[in-house]
């Protein structure tokens, strides 16, 4: 089995940066393999990653089975409430407000759907587990993998783990709201996140059953959603690569979310979780991995999950990988306060680098700040619920803003760097309300 050291474990943005920068150099020497993805996409990648360890340290800091949907027509299975939810074609965004009191785990009901397609539902007693690939002992091909079952996964040793899943396009909308910027994407304001506790198997204990040799360098678990289709072309179901060491370290195959079995929506019968990474790393309907000798490629860390545009390296960014540092209010857009009525504000603040060490709040529009009463211990992979008293005495319109610090030492910018397909957007949000 591979031995792990802090020098092979991809910790920081920059460190996934020359990782990925060592992948494309093997994929151009032969010694890696693209699943639908040009030779010309691939040079460019590798341009970039090349200028990306070269960037000041600023910029770097912000730089199958039968599916069918339960209802006809629907993408999605659970009903979306719409003072629950924001409905945005396939994908379904929790709205703040409602998670007001409803403690630190999002429920079930609440939890926003990113979906690339239509929820499929599938029946957990016909479900396989396939691994295959030329990093498992004996090179087995995808027509000969190694097979688990539900009740296989189940008997293993269980795990539970608190964790955030989090769109890589969550606040997009506001690179155009507050910065005027325009991307494209999804118009996420803040609620494509939901915080669970999850439980499941350590993909690693499968990954050491299935026979992991010391030559496996990617992993790469394929979903049972149907394909999905850009400009007409089939990109196949989604997929992305893991590094190995990612892999063996925090990363869960779940089947329980908060308590019950997963729901369709949520990747029923069993998702991949990636703790901190951004969402599209947690494949959900997880149904066959490729353990690979060799570095591995698709869409979506290529075409897709890059950073692009003129804030960026020619070509695009490295694969993006670990979420930013973020601020929401448990409160409506728009809401309204009576002048001279006491009130508390309740927010919630996360980061993928690590817990949330502070938060500081201002009600005028950011002329002052003062910090909040942080609710949780700093944890990583989950977020700190916060809260601050407000007695509000000038009527009119003012925003409010919150402003989060991690235990890494990241503070939320005033503005967030802008890319073309709006991911990782970090900056604090004005929070518009009205005094009466």
């Amino acid at each position: 089995m591979p031995s792990h050291t802090p020098a092979t474990t991809p910790r920081s943005r920059h460190d996934e940066a020359a990782y990925d920068s060592r992948r494309l150099r093997q994929y151009l020497a032969g010694e890696a393999r693209a699943d639908g993805v040009t030779r010309r996409r691939l040079l460019a990648l590798l341009a970039a990653t090349a200028a990306a360890t070269t960037l000041p340290r600023a910029a770097q800091a912000r730089a199958s089975a039968s599916a069918t949907p339960a209802t006809a027509g629907s993408p999605i299975v659970k009903p979306l409430p719409p003072e629950w939810f924001v409905q945005r074609g396939t994908n379904a965004e929790t709205r703040w407000e409602a998670l007001r009191g409803t403690g630190h785990h999002t429920p079930n009901e609440l939890f926003f759907v990113r979906n690339h397609t239509t929820t499929p539902v599938l029946e957990a007693a016909d479900w396989r587990l396939r691994l295959w690939g030329d990093g498992l002992r004996g090179g087995r091909g995808e027509d000969r993998p190694v097979e688990f079952g539900y009740d296989d996964l189940r008997a293993l040793p269980a795990v539970t783990r608190t964790a955030f899943v989090e769109c890589a396009g969550n606040g997009r909308s506001h690179y155009t709201t507050q910065q005027g910027e325009t991307v494209s994407g999804t118009p996420w304001t803040l609620g494509a996140i939901g915080v669970a506790r999850w439980r499941g198997v350590r993909l690693a204990d499968v990954l050491h059953r299935a026979g992991l040799t010391r030559y496996a360098v990617d992993v790469q678990p394929r979903g049972l959603d149907a394909e999905y289709l850009s400009g007409g072309e089939s990109l196949g179901r989604v997929r992305r690569p893991l590094p190995v060491a990612k892999a063996m370290d925090d990363v869960l195959l779940a089947y329980e979310m908060n308590g019950e079995p997963l729901p369709a929506d949520h990747g029923h019968p069993v998702r991949v979780l990636v703790p901190s990474w951004v969402g599209i790393a947690s494949v959900k309907w997880v149904g066959d991995i490729e353990v690979s000798a060799r570095p591995l490629y698709s869409p979506w860390n290529t075409t897709f999950y890059r950073l692009f545009g003129s804030a960026h390296p020619e070509g695009g960014s490295a694969p993006i990988g670990r979420q930013t540092t973020k601020s929401a209010f448990e409160l409506a857009s728009g809401a309204t306060f009576t002048a001279g009525e006491g009130r508390v504000l309740h927010g919630r603040s996360w980061s993928g680098a690590g817990g949330i060490v502070r938060v500081d709040v201002s009600t005028d529009g950011g002329s002052s700040w003062r910090p909040a009463r942080l609710h949780d211990r700093p944890r990583p992979d989950t977020w700190t619920r916060w809260s601050l008293p407000w007695r509000p005495d000038t009527p009119g319109p003012t925003h409010l803003l919150a402003r989060a610090t991690d235990s890494a030492g990241r503070t939320q910018p005033v503005t967030s760097v802008p890319n073309t397909q709006g991911y990782l957007f970090d900056a604090v949000v004005r929070h518009p309300v009205t005094v009466l």
